[in-house]
């Protein structure tokens, strides 16, 4: 495998967070990575699954496990309740080549140069409009709705439902509240964990 393993397959978001997360866990099980996200635990099994299919990951093996094995466990040793997966080297190897180039991982996903930083700029702003996106990096307004459009579908940006965003939600701009006559899209949970361990 080459150094630009994303480019060799397409994988999703949420693929990735999961990749990133057993990275940093060691070993993890679906419950426990659902909780993280705070999603259903069906669509976490389900993902395990391709990546699993997809010999990234695998499962582990024994009856018990160790905190220095399952490093996001408190306890010192448990019992298996659950079925724990941890990165196969392809699984290692993909997610380096990753988080080495999130930004050209962002933008082969995407077909768009600066989608990194516009999810960015999200976590920066909390909710905002393709209008003010589409001034900050100099877009076309159809282009930036299409962009904002394909990041809803990938899980990495929800809209904002509230009819009256308040100061603190809307942090690009310095007014007490706003009224929303516009789509206002923010970051989802899956995105503010994505950069987070993409940092």
């Amino acid at each position: 495998m080459s150094g630009n393993d994303f480019k060799s397959v397409e994988l999703k978001p949420l693929q990735v967070y999961i990749l990133f997360h057993l990275r940093r866990a060691n070993i993890d099980y679906a419950k426990s990575i659902a909780r993280t996200l705070k999603m259903e635990q069906q669509e976490i099994e389900k993902v395990l699954k391709e990546l699993e299919d997809m010999r990234f990951i695998e499962r582990t093996h024994g009856s018990a496990i160790k905190r220095s094995e399952a490093r996001f466990k408190l306890s010192h040793e448990v019992r298996k309740h659950h079925t724990y997966y941890g990165l196969t080297k392809d699984g290692e190897h993909t997610i380096r080549s990753i988080r080495d180039d999130f930004s050209e991982y962002l933008a082969h996903l995407t077909g768009c140069n600066v989608t990194f930083p516009i999810l960015q700029f999200f976590r920066m702003a909390g909710c905002e409009h393709a209008g003010v996106v589409a001034r900050a990096f100099s877009m076309r307004i159809d282009e930036c709705r299409e962009l904002l459009a394909k990041l809803v579908q990938l899980g990495l940006l929800v809209y904002c439902d509230s009819k009256v965003l308040k100061r603190k939600h809307r942090k690009a701009k310095a007014k007490k509240e706003t009224r929303t006559h516009h789509r206002y899209y923010r970051l989802s949970r899956l995105a503010e964990m994505l950069l987070r361990y993409a940092d």
